[in-house]
């Protein structure tokens, strides 16, 4: 257990926060939420040892084993992608090193000696097998499969990948690496939808100490059962989801407003009376006594609610024909090798579309074509007529000039300042209200940037706009922001983004890019948007996301019944396991990944298993919670 106590940091004359308090440990999973800027980087680096705090203390046992995953790392070459996440496991690699030292030796030696050798050597691989010494390679093939990495990647060289992918290797060491405590900051940023679905389903089952940062409000509610927010310098924490922590929240902050209020009415009384006896000498004695209580009065501060909703103005854009974008059976790619066909699609005005499927199955590509960027090597692409372009991507906020203001950066949009709109009124919408507008943008961070970035996109009057990743650095305020501005703009919005949450709020419908092929969906349902989707998770979660209370299950028939339901549930579960099993001692054959295909394959199957086995017991433990209160609420009536 990891406990800090009373951490203080300043920057100058900024304080960040104030005496935070946390305990890390064993099944604590907290999401570290705040507004950009709060601190939050700040303190995983203080928790880590890379910083120093001003004041307060951090307690934490010798043995402890941290594993962090930072915002950016640096690139690095020289080992295969296999070999980087394998050195994760450091004291399997260091029993394994010493087997084969004590092997060596033993083909050395005889008589006495020999014989405290092998008991050595016994002992050793006693531990070995204990920690999974003879699986650690299958499971780092299944952790890079899981993040997105095919059979054939796992032996490339880590410096011909890009720093996404490299991030993804850094995050599967760390997950090989099983540490006491796992420190993550925004670890789906690199992220697509299938692989940040599979991280929140394997992190759900994480039984360490668990502390991560992150926008993404499914994430967090899927992994979560604390939240510790950082706002106003101090840091709350809340029990439950995040669907709970909304409407403790509020809770907390109406009780904030009650109290702020009843305080207004004391200090108001007291005022009245400071000055209705403030020259009576008979009073001077009581009048003293309260302007003394009212200068070491302690004003009860009002949590920020987050922004309020703004309602964005955006300038209406010519209209475009009804269909903005057709293909005709299209074929693309790049030097004769190809990346999609035969798609088939149309995009009609007005409508907003999520682009979605995993990484490297051609989402950019799809955009370039669509924008004209890219030629198709075959097929047709009609573009429609009046159709105006905006198009912004993460190099957007990289190439902001940093030695102009906010304001000044926005000036450099064309025909923006002929527009006839007040451009500070326009960035106040984004969070850049005040004395923020005539900020450097070398003094932004990096969601502040994104976010500007994203008002000069937004702020033509474009009729088509698109969005790549548009989330990435952005903290929970900003996202709503931007939720709020593709709500209401009025004209056809394309949109590619891991964030589940922000698909199902906006998106119309869906694009999914898979395996060449680009299929567009009507409507928006999570079995496309979430792979590991499970209809009775997902609709407990909203349900506590909007009431932020656990729903109370359902009664499906007599205890006789459910009894026999209980044992058919076993039953299944017993045979899963034992399919499980079987797989996985077939990924223990270290001959197994000289056939990448039938490797691939086997780590599919062993998921699959894994998750059906996970499930049934699920249902079992659900089933037989269901059983107890049945029994229970029997056993009260009579």
């Amino acid at each position: 257990m990891l406990t800090a106590s009373g951490l203080t940091k300043s920057f100058g004359p900024r304080t960040l926060f104030t005496n935070v308090s946390l305990q890390l440990g064993p099944s604590r999973r907290i999401a570290l939420i705040g507004s950009n800027g709060t601190g939050k980087t700040t303190l995983l680096e203080i928790l880590t040892g890379l910083q120093e705090a001003d004041a307060g203390e951090i307690h934490k046992p010798q043995e402890m084993k941290i594993g962090y995953l930072p915002q950016e790392l640096e690139a690095s070459k020289g080992k295969n992608v296999l070999q980087e996440v394998l050195s994760g496991a450091e004291d399997t690699n260091q029993l394994a090193t010493q087997l084969k030292k004590l092997s060596l030796e033993l083909e050395k030696v005889n008589g006495e000696d020999k014989s405290e050798l092998i008991s050595e050597f016994g002992e050793a691989q006693s531990r070995f097998e204990q920690i999974g010494g003879y699986a650690i390679e299958a499971e780092a093939h299944r952790l890079l499969s899981g993040l997105g990495f095919k059979t054939h990647d796992h032996n490339r060289d880590i410096g011909e990948l890009s720093g996404g992918w490299q991030m993804r290797v850094a995050l599967a060491r760390l997950l090989l690496s099983k540490p006491d405590l796992l420190i993550l900051d925004e670890p789906t940023n690199h992220l697509d939808v299938d692989s940040v679905a599979w991280l929140e389903t394997y992190l759900g089952k994480w039984n360490n100490g668990l502390l991560f940062v992150s926008h993404d409000r499914d994430f967090i509610d899927g992994i979560a059962n604390r939240i510790i927010e950082i706002s106003a310098g101090r840091a709350t924490e809340y029990t439950g989801s995040f669907g709970e922590f909304v409407v403790a929240r509020e809770e907390r902050i109406e009780y904030q407003k009650s109290l702020a209020s009843q305080q207004a009415k004391e200090v108001a009384g007291t005022e009245k009376f400071i000055e209705r006896f403030r020259y009576k000498a008979s009073k001077a004695k009581q009048v003293q006594s309260r302007v003394k209580a009212l200068e070491k009065l302690e004003k009860i501060e009002i949590e920020a609610e987050g922004n309020s909703k703004t309602k964005f103005n955006f300038p209406e854009p010519r209209r475009s024909s009804r269909i903005v974008v057709e293909f005709e059976e299209v074929q693309a790619g790049y030097e004769n090798q190809v990346i999609l066909e035969n798609l088939s699609f149309t995009i009609e005005r007005g409508r907003n579309v999520a682009v979605i499927g995993p990484n490297g199955a051609g989402k950019t590509t799809l955009v370039r074509l669509i924008t004209g960027e890219l030629k198709q090597t075959d097929g047709k692409i009609f573009r429609g007529k009046n159709v105006d372009m905006s198009w912004f991507d993460q190099l957007q906020a990289e190439i902001l000039d940093p030695k102009k203001t906010v304001l000044g950066e926005l000036r450099t949009v064309p025909q923006v300042e002929e527009s006839g709109r007040n451009l500070r009124t326009y960035l106040a919408s984004f969070g850049f209200r005040g004395d923020s507008v005539d900020s450097l943008v070398a003094d932004l961070s990096g969601g502040e940037q994104t976010r500007l970035a994203l008002a000069k996109a937004l702020c033509i009057p474009v009729n088509l706009l698109i969005l790549d990743e548009p989330t990435n650095h952005l903290d929970l305020p900003s996202c709503d922001v931007l939720e709020d501005a593709i709500s209401a703009y009025p004209g056809t919005v394309i949109l590619i983004t891991h964030d589940r949450h922000l698909i199902r709020s906006v998106a119309d419908d869906l694009l999914e890019v898979r395996e060449s092929k680009a299929i567009l969906h009507t409507g928006v349902t999570d079995r496309i948007i979430n792979p590991s989707f499970n209809e009775t998770k997902t609709n407990t979660s909203i349900q506590k996301f909007k009431t932020g209370k656990k729903q109370s299950k359902k009664t499906d028939g007599g205890i006789r019944e459910l009894k026999r339901e209980l044992t058919r549930l076993e039953k299944k579960w017993e045979k899963a396991e034992a399919s499980l099993l079987e797989t996985k001692e077939k990924l223990n054959d270290p001959d197994l990944f000289k056939d990448p295909k039938e490797a691939e394959s086997l780590v599919a199957e062993y998921e699959t298993a894994k998750d059906n086995a996970s499930e049934l017991m699920r249902q079992w433990e659900s089933l037989e919670e269901e059983l107890r209160i049945q029994e229970k609420t029997e056993e009260e009536n009579n």
